[in-house]
């Protein structure tokens, strides 16, 4: 052979592996917290005791993913930040001058962006808008409009590099804000709906971007919720199926362990991760790409699954960077206020007349006036014990900062309320052996419906009014009124003044919208009353006032037939309970 054909056959033998030599490999490690709800560290400060998950978990886990991986991990919160342990409730309206720690966590683990969650705008602007400032990554939320500029009201996107991979993240909120929260709440805002949004946005990114990597970062549960004819309230994998280019999606808000993979529209699986809540669990996703020598994608893996944090350490580091401000919370839920005589439990709530649902009911007629009260259990199995009630407590009996309205409802407006109100909520029974509660038919780790095929709080009772449901009657036939509590008729066409939290008065649950059948857009022009502060907080006040209390079920309506029901609710009770 001559020399000169000998170096071209090895020119030619060696060039496929010159030009292999030349790709690289880079992975990245995606990882997303959701609906973390305050539980910062591993102190439940509502029941005064140890708290799994946590982000002093969080922080453990990213460190370790950091020393392995350096630069190339990238950590997302995907919102409902804002509320939740007292740990929130203390900065944002206590001591609402001092630094938020909902940022200050946010910064000390360096995540690299945030979407905004309902309960995050659910604080109002005074609170969000000094939290947006005060977090050093950035906020995201495509969809959420500023009505004065017609731009999305915090970025749409952000771009995180790594090794010369272009990553973009997209977020996405919940459209149905409005079905909430009071419009003081959100005002100069809109909020788009999530599919349309999404496209119009994924091709801004292609055209102006050109990223390797698109992740949607999304406060939207999996699907269905609310359903309107302008949105979905869960459409995290409706994004995904129809909206191509994305690679991951990471979602939250349904707080339910999800791992999901859709084909979209072109053809191309799309993981999609949730991580429930609390962080109990994260969800850790790895992109492997190879780059030529021209450093563009020749392949793609994405890979990832949840991850529990519950078995580990938790970061002392962590722990005593936010010594002080875990002290202050501290001292400010171990406050006693009053005294109960008796235990109080939510669970009764399901079966019946409940001396803790009915403290609520009685809150809300003295705070109002009203003729009627309307309330649901915003917890499963929450126990205030007799004896001394702490400030904490008051978390228990009131989880949420709704505030208190009086609406305008016909008689038989509240009566068909509380028909898909327990339509929801029990079964039409056949016989006296059926179940008399609607029960999940599959286990479920859903933290909004327990063990119910339904979301239970939704599920209303009403007080200042007496009255049956019928559990052997179909659907909108169950419940008959028999007068009002006070001894007077009651007439379905006469105008009531009904207390409602600021949830249910704005749509939440569609009981006023579905059930009652008052259009969504009626619903602010029956409003006749709002309260300026959260229920929590009048709560507090008149436990204060009172001193010690006895609360009584008021026994104002019952379950019939009598001989079905009552072995019906035992049985079932027993089931969810275990008694």
């Amino acid at each position: 052979m001559k020399p000169s054909t000998w170096i071209l056959t090895a020119i030619l033998i060696l060039s496929p592996m010159a030009t292999t030599a030349k790709n690289k490999t880079v992975t990245l490690h995606i990882v997303e917290t959701s609906d973390v709800h305050g539980c910062f560290f591993p102190y439940d400060f509502i029941n005064r005791q140890p708290l799994q998950g946590t982000l002093a978990r969080v922080s453990t886990y990213v460190k370790q993913l950091r020393r392995e991986h350096g630069g190339n991990v990238i950590l997302l919160d995907n919102g409902d930040i804002l509320q939740g342990q007292p740990t929130c409730y203390y900065c944002n309206f206590v001591k609402p001058e001092i630094p938020n720690v909902a940022a200050e966590v946010v910064n000390h683990l360096r995540y690299d962006a945030e979407t905004m969650g309902n309960h995050d705008v659910e604080t109002g602007h005074a609170v969000y808008d000094k939290w947006i400032k005060e977090v050093k990554c950035p906020i995201l939320g495509a969809n959420i409009i500023d009505t004065s500029t017609g731009q999305p009201y915090v970025k749409p996107y952000t771009i995180v590099e790594r090794e010369g991979v272009k990553v973009a993240i997209l977020g996405l909120l919940t459209p149905a804000i409005p079905n909430w929260l009071n419009e003081d709440l959100w005002r100069g805002l809109r909020f788009e709906e999530m599919v349309s949004s999404a496209k119009k946005w994924m091709a801004h990114l292609q055209k102006h971007e050109h990223p390797d990597v698109v992740v949607g970062l999304f406060h939207s549960g999996r699907e269905g919720g609310i359903t309107t004819s302008e949105y979905e309230e869960d459409a995290s994998l409706r994004v995904a199926r129809e909206v191509p280019g994305f690679d991951l999606v990471m979602f939250g808000h349904d707080h339910t362990q999800n791992r999901s993979v859709v084909r979209n529209v072109e053809g191309r699986d799309v993981l999609c991760l949730d991580p429930s809540s609390n962080a109990l669990m994260v969800a850790d996703a790895t992109i492997t790409l190879t780059l030529n020598k021209r450093h563009k994608v020749v392949s793609k893996k994405v890979d990832g699954n949840l991850v529990s944090m519950t078995k580990l350490a938790v970061d002392e580091d962590f722990m005593t960077h936010f010594e002080a401000t875990i002290d202050s919370v501290r001292a400010y839920v171990d406050r006693p206020i009053g005294e109960f005589e008796k235990d109080i439990y939510i669970r009764d709530s399901y079966f019946g007349n409940s001396a803790f649902c009915d403290l609520i009911h009685d809150l809300q007629l003295r705070l109002t006036g009203a003729d009627i009260s309307l309330n649901a259990p915003l917890s499963f199995n929450t126990c205030i014990k007799a004896g001394t009630v702490h400030m904490s407590d008051m978390f228990n009996l009131y989880r949420y900062e709704n505030q208190l309205y009086i609406l305008r409802m016909t008689g038989e407006e509240v009566r068909k309320h509380l028909e898909m109100s327990y339509d929801l909520w029990v079964n039409t029974m056949q016989s006296a052996d059926d179940h008399i509660m609607q029960l999940s038919d599959v286990s479920t780790d859903d933290k909004q419906r327990y063990l119910f095929k339904n979301l239970a709080f939704n599920f209303d009772s009403a007080c200042g009014i007496d009255y049956e449901v019928d559990v052997t009657k179909p659907d909108g036939e169950k419940v008959h009124i028999l007068r009002m509590s006070n001894g007077e008729p009651f007439d379905p066409e006469k105008w009531y003044n009904v207390a409602v939290n600021s949830y249910r008065g704005n749509g939440g649950g569609e009981l006023l919208t579905k059930g009652a059948g008052i259009p969504q857009e009626e619903l602010k022009n029956r409003i006749i009353y709002q309260s300026e502060h959260d229920q929590r907080y009048y709560l507090t006040e008149e436990i204060k006032k009172m001193g010690r209390l006895n609360p009584q079920p008021h026994h104002n309506w019952r379950f019939v037939p009598e001989e079905w029901a009552v072995p019906a609710i035992a049985r079932d009770r027993k089931l969810l309970f275990r008694e």
